[in-house]
Order: structure tokens, then C-alpha cells, then sequence
């Protein structure tokens, strides 16, 4: 039986962060939107021919986000029930990973001739990295006890910015200064950024796959495996809905997340298409954020403990809509420095709290947490799903971003008043656990 609070099993837990986070920065956060924006380009001004339809290839981008969590979404409840029948959580966490990391390797063939099948790689790049962590979160109750879920869940979040930040710099000297390192081709500095995340993500989640132990299923793994992961999921489905404050905390989730998501997502075009800052800006910009951001997930661990989780939430979210507010104003870098500022603080911080929170509320001893973390994970998915197709399709009729993200702070108040919610119902209930 494996034993909590090992510090090795720890580490190799949240090293995984370290190794996988590059993906968010670098190809979906940084470097592969602006270079998307200039390279895929069919037709002046920004618009592009994809598979005989004409978009704006910042709708293209947007919509290639959908497409990806949607295909995780749809696969990922099925592949968790799988894993946890047969025990082999790890097995499928590393069938994600390499799948997500060649594919970020074939973005380095990515040119304005290859923009559609490239295109097709960075979605199935998200594919890998966002099914790799389904697994990946659902080890979090199986190594600590729950006192610790918030401060661990905390560390990996911050050692993924760490990660991610140390990688993006090397890259960024590689784009502003690419005479250094003897290049003459503008292309060549970004494509060899996507082939270093895959080398990268590969290369240090190997110290994970040694070191995090497979959580040995309880169940007798025999007979058809799909089939036996359809009952584990009919099995996980029921438990839910004898559960109502999980269910209305994955509401919540899915109405804050689907702004969190698509604000993290999208930020940099809409540096880059309103305000018309610089690559190099923008860069600079992101890694402001995620430095903020190491601190952010630690101070909101700290809120929780004083506060409790669900309250410690709804500060996030309050911060979360008025930057959104803020964000239809913005005219100046300035103004967007500090903007980009505050959503590095609550982004750490709310993203490693969900976590947590959703783990505190898992059955006592459960033993399928995989399939628990689908669920989890379907609706991060599909809200980031509805919130990227929105934005896109908003931009698409208005021809602005800042009306999209009204549309945003709109989805986050949703997302408050369910918090509001449970929290006057637990009062209710006298159930102060994670008040």
C-alpha cells in the first residue's frame, strides 16, 4: 500500500508540473500565438484560408483551443475509468505525454506553407498535455493527506512557473537576439522554441515516471477493459450525484474557469491585436505573470487556511472580474503591465485552490480517483472550450476583443453567485469544513 506524505514520491509528483508547464507558456501562452499571427497569413490583412473557409487567424487560433479540449473532454471520463479499473494511471499519464511531445517536436516544420497540418499538430499537442494531467491531478489525494492537499497542490503549481520561465527566457534570447547563436532565419528561432518544449517535457518527466509509484487498482483488472471502464464510470456518475456540494462546486468551477481559461489563453492576442504592443513586450509581459504567479499560488494557500477554500475562491473570483472590467478600458502597455500584474497574482492562486478544494471533496478513501478527476477535468475542457469559441466567435462578429471580454467578467459573476451559494448552504447545514 503506498504511504502518504512521502517526500521523494512528493517531489517526483510535482516535478511533473516543472516538466509539462512549458507546454502552457511557450506553445499556447507566448511564442507559438505570435508567430501563428504572422505566419499563418493567406491574405491581408490577418486573415487566413483554412480548409476552404476564410477566418482571421486569431480566430483560427482560438478555435484550434476548442477543438483540442473538446477531444480530451469527450475521451478523458472514458480513459480515467480505464485507468482506474485497470491500475494503470501512470501508463496512460505517459502514453499522454509523449503523444503531446512528439507533436510539439513536428511544430518545428511549421511554415506558411505547412500552416493547416501545423495547425493540426498544436491541437494535438494540447490533446497530450491536457490528458496527461487528468492522471496527473488524480495522484494528488493517493500521496498526501488532506491537510496538505492545498500547499502541495501549491508547490507543483509553482515549480511549473519556475519551469516554464526558465525555458521561455532561453527561447527569448533565441527570438530577440538570434545572432547570438549564429541564426540568420527569423522562423528558425520559434520553431526550435516548439521542438525544446517537447525535449524539455519529455526529458524531465522521466524523474516522475521513476519516481511516482502506479497506484495499484483494488479491483480485479480481467475481461474487456473499455467495457469495464463504461460500468467504472456509470459506477463514479452515481456517487456524484449523491454528493451535492461537489456538484455545485464543479458548476462554479465550470462558470470561473471558463473565464480564468480564455483570459490565459488569448491574453497575449489581445496584446498584440488591440494594443498592438511588440513580440518582445508581450514576452516580457508573460514572464512577469508567471513569476507573480509562484507568489499568487502561495498567498491564496495561505487565504485558504485563514479563510477556508470556498472563500478564498470567491476573493479570486472578485479579483478575476474586475480585471476583466479593466482589461475593456485598457489603452496603454502601461495599463496592460498592470493588468497583466494582478492576473499573474490570482491566476497561481486560483488555479492550484480548485484543485485542492475539489480533491477535499472527494469521497473518504476513495479509491477511483482518476475517474473523480475527469469529471474535474471535463468541465475545465469544456469550459475553456465555450469560453475560447466565444471569444472567437464574438471577435468574429464585432471585429473586437473587448467586448469579449465583457462577455468574460459576465461568466465569472455566474460563477461567484454559485459560490455564494454553496457557502450559504453549508452554513445551513453547519458544515464549516471548507468555510
Amino acid at each position: 500500500m503506498l504511504v502518504k506524505n512521502d517526500p521523494k514520491v512528493i517531489r517526483a509528483w510535482c516535478f511533473y508540473d516543472w516538466a509539462n508547464s512549458v507546454h502552457a507558456l511557450v506553445i499556447v501562452t507566448a511564442i507559438f500565438p505570435i508567430y501563428f499571427g504572422a505566419t499563418a497569413v493567406t491574405k491581408a490583412p490577418d486573415l487566413v484560408n483554412f480548409w476552404g473557409f476564410e477566418f482571421q487567424n486569431s480566430v483560427v487560433f482560438s478555435y484550434a483551443v476548442s477543438a483540442a479540449f473538446l477531444i480530451i473532454a469527450l475521451t478523458s471520463p472514458l480513459f480515467s475509468a480505464v485507468a482506474d479499473y485497470s491500475g494503470r494511471k501512470k501508463l496512460f499519464m505517459k502514453f499522454f505525454c509523449y503523444f503531446g511531445a512528439i507533436n510539439c517536436g513536428l511544430l518545428f516544420f511549421f511554415t506558411k506553407e505547412t500552416y493547416v497540418i501545423s495547425t493540426v499538430y498544436f491541437i494535438f499537442s494540447l490533446v497530450g498535455w491536457a490528458g496527461s494531467i487528468v492522471f496527473y491531478n488524480s495522484f494528488l489525494p493517493e500521496i498526501v493527506t488532506e491537510d496538505r492537499y492545498d500547499s502541495v497542490s501549491a508547490r507543483g503549481f509553482s515549480l511549473g512557473y519556475i519551469g516554464s520561465v526558465l525555458l521561455l527566457i532561453f527561447n527569448l534570447t533565441m527570438v530577440l537576439k538570434p545572432e547570438w547563436y549564429g541564426i540568420t532565419d527569423d522562423t528558425l528561432p520559434p520553431r526550435i522554441a516548439f521542438l525544446s518544449v517537447g525535449i524539455w517535457w519529455v526529458g524531465f518527466a522521466q524523474y516522475t515516471f521513476i519516481n511516482l509509484p502506479e497506484v495499484a487498482s483494488e479491483k480485479k483488472a480481467e475481461g474487456n477493459w473499455i467495457f469495464n471502464g463504461f460500468r467504472q464510470l456509470r459506477h463514479v456518475m452515481s456517487q456524484l450525484k449523491s454528493i451535492p456540494v461537489l456538484k455545485r462546486f464543479l458548476t462554479a468551477y465550470f462558470c470561473y474557469n471558463m473565464g480564468v481559461q480564455t483570459v490565459m489563453y488569448l491574453a497575449t492576442l489581445f496584446g498584440d491585436k488591440e494594443l498592438h504592443l511588440d513580440s518582445g513586450s508581450l514576452i516580457a509581459v508573460l514572464l512577469v505573470i508567471q513569476l507573480v504567479a509562484i507568489l499568487g499560488a502561495w498567498l491564496f494557500a495561505k487565504c485558504s487556511a485563514k479563510f477556508g477554500n470556498f472563500k478564498a475562491l470567491m476573493i479570486a473570483v472578485i479579483i478575476w472580474i474586475a480585471i476583466c472590467i479593466a482589461a475593456y478600458f485598457v489603452q496603454t502597455g502601461g495599463q496592460f503591465y498592470i493588468l497583466a500584474f494582478v492576473v499573474g497574482l490570482v491566476m497561481g492562486g486560483i488555479q492550484a485552490l480548485s484543485r485542492s478544494t475539489y480533491a477535499k471533496l472527494l469521497p473518504v478513501n476513495t479509491t477511483d480517483t482518476a475517474s473523480f478527476f475527469s469529471f474535474y477535468d471535463v468541465c475545465d475542457k469544456i469550459s475553456t472550450v465555450l469560453g475560447t469559441f466565444a471569444f472567437g466567435v464574438v471577435i468574429q462578429l464585432t471585429g473586437s476583443m473587448r467586448y469579449s471580454v465583457l462577455v468574460i467578467a459576465a461568466v465569472f459573476v455566474v460563477g461567484l453567485l454559485v459560490l455564494v451559494r454553496i457557502i450559504n448552504l453549508q452554513k445551513q447545514k453547519k458544515d464549516v469544513s471548507l468555510l
